[in-house]
């Protein structure tokens, strides 16, 4: 038998998963979690052979608690089961070490099907979230190299400490500028990475590599 821990913030669902996935003749629920904490304390406590992760949890969410267990436990294989197909989300889960992405509207044998393969260390992809991973190789952002290149040492510090959280003001405090001079730091930030706005500089930093949970924790 499989055995599968299941992560999801909500109990119904938790206990609707539970029922599919023992009604099935090749896996059994060990284990139950309501959010990324709890994932890490069930998975000592129980060693499954699968992880079915939801992402969206209170505290600590199924991205970082994924990235957690490629430090402690990278041969335990996860699976993400959600209601989020947005690229952002999707490319995250896969860099974090998923192992398949299922979107939550899928049938009890299609999620069956991907526990077995993922357990036999086979991957298993939603077609939607498949259509979106090949686009965004397709126009994945420029390497961290040639988006480096276009800011200033003084720029690259600011998108850090834009990934931290901090406010204009809090930023501006922190290099002794004034929070003008941070407003205007960030449009020229925009400009030249072909942003929409702030957050999605950020997001863009993140994904190539530029804001890492190593270089934001030194922050």
């Amino acid at each position: 038998m499989i055995r599968v821990l299941v992560a999801d913030d909500q109990p119904i669902v938790c206990e609707g998963l539970k029922v599919i996935i023992q009604l099935s003749a090749t896996a059994e629920v060990v284990g139950i979690a309501h959010d990324g904490a709890q994932v890490l304390r069930q998975v000592a406590a129980t060693q499954p052979d699968v992880i079915l992760m939801d992402l969206k949890m209170p505290g600590m969410n199924g991205i970082q608690a994924m990235r957690a267990l490629q430090i402690s436990h990278p041969a335990i294989p996860v699976l993400v089961l959600t209601t989020y197909d947005e690229d952002e989300w999707v490319v995250d889960a896969i860099q974090a070490g998923a192992m398949g992405y299922l979107l939550k509207d899928c049938g009890g044998d299609v999620l069956i099907a991907a526990i077995e393969g993922t357990a036999a260390g086979r991957a298993h992809v939603d077609p939607q979230i498949a259509a979106k991973l090949l686009t965004f190789v397709r126009q994945r952002p420029p390497p961290r190299e040639t988006l480096t290149a276009q800011l200033t040492d003084r720029e690259r510090q600011i998108v850090r400490l834009l990934a931290s959280g901090m406010t204009n003001a809090a930023i501006g405090e922190r290099l002794g500028l004034a929070e003008g001079t941070i407003r205007n730091h960030i449009s020229t930030i925009i400009a030249k990475l072909g942003a929409t706005d702030r957050t999605q500089v950020v997001a863009l930093a993140w994904r190539v590599g530029l804001v890492d949970d190593q270089t934001r924790g030194s922050l």
